[in-house]
């Protein structure tokens, strides 16, 4: 199983240098997972996947029904695989354990059986029994799907992954035996622009998009040297120099989390999340509805109940940047680019 195990000596999320829209946007997902995830687009070497790795030792503990490989929620019903659902409703006391949320890796060169799970040769031929040997969705279910050069996935891959995330269900078909469990996972992609664009139809699936570039101040690049050379040092002291303010992340993150269900939005801000969304000729609502819920994860986290506009203001770099519509010869919209200039771009009929 591709797990990135948060025991081994992953770089410290919070000794990330810069990156501050990469980092809120990873964030973001861990404190409201219906985000939809993230997609990063950058060049090599500016913290894409070591951002994504190290989110692994932040993440939240779970309860899971012990032994089941779908990691079924024992108190959902909706969030369990149907055997375990079955053993509920006869009245079974599940038992249950709590672990970390899990990253599970995707590799590009990953089959569709490791994916979606396939027959179990090995006990069919000792046993003489069919069964299902769980995929990589399985693994994923109520986790993070990470996926390092999203873009250069297989195209059958892709479409398990779109069937997957616009149904919150895999259905595995091998042999005659037909199983399905819940499949709800936070699909985290990495991509360099340069080797190829991702398909429109996943490319909407991702609720944010961030795009990073290399760090240009010279002294920022010299602490990024510093920290690096450090850790490839002494992994583990270098890994407890850093305790203190990964534990103040993951208390601000569970605080955020907990504000999150009381956070408001008035009439205000909804009229002007669609004015945003019309100016900018988005397809469909779905930007409307995660950019609602990107603002409200935005105040949560800097401690506030109530939505303002510059919750929006940061909301919509991250969301409306990979939904633009983009004509031939158009200039293309930059995440960094400031709220006025956007603005100014929208009055002028065209895309910054």
């Amino acid at each position: 199983m591709s797990l990135i195990d948060p025991v081994r000596p992953l770089y410290p999320f919070a000794a990330i240098v810069g990156q501050e829209r990469l980092k809120t946007a990873l964030i973001l997902n861990v404190i409201d997972p219906s985000l939809s995830g993230v997609l990063i687009r950058g060049e090599k070497g500016t913290a894409k996947s070591t951002a994504v790795r190290a989110l692994a030792a932040l993440l939240p503990d779970i309860a899971v029904v012990e032994g089941c490989p779908f990691q079924s929620d024992p108190d959902d019903l909706k969030a369990m695989s149907s055997e375990v659902r079955a053993r509920a409703a006869a009245g079974e006391r599940l038992p249950i354990v709590t672990r970390r949320v899990r990253v599970v890796e995707l590799p590009i060169s990953a089959t569709e059986d490791r994916v979606v799970g396939t027959l179990d040769l090995e006990h069919a031929l000792t046993e003489g029994k069919k069964r299902i040997e769980p995929g990589l969705l399985a693994a994923a279910h109520r986790g993070i799907l990470y996926v390092d050069e999203v873009n250069l996935l297989d195209d059958h891959v892709v479409d398990v992954l779109l069937d997957s995330a616009a149904m919150g269900i895999n259905v595995i078909e091998r042999e005659g035996i037909s199983v399905s469990h819940p499949a709800r996972f936070t699909l985290i992609g990495t991509m360099n622009p340069e080797e190829g664009e991702l398909r429109p139809q996943l490319l909407d699936r991702f609720g944010l998009c961030v795009q990073v570039e290399g760090l240009t101040v010279p002294e920022q690049r010299v602490e990024v040297i510093r920290r690096r050379a450090a850790f490839e040092a002494d992994p583990d002291a270098f890994r407890l120099s850093w305790a203190e303010p990964t534990e103040a992340l993951r208390a601000r993150i569970v605080s955020a989390t907990a504000l999150r269900s009381q956070v408001v939005a008035e009439d205000e801000i909804l009229l002007d999340i669609a004015n945003r969304c019309l100016a900018t000729g988005v397809d469909g609502h779905r930007a409307d509805i995660v950019m609602l819920k990107t603002a409200k994860v935005l105040a949560a986290w800097a401690g506030r109940d109530k939505v303002v506009a510059t919750d929006l203001d940061e909301a919509q770099t991250m969301v409306l940047p990979h939904r633009l519509r983009r004509r031939p010869f158009e200039d293309v919209f930059r995440p960094d680019a400031s709220t006025a200039t956007f603005r100014a771009g929208l009055d002028h009929g065209k895309m910054i």
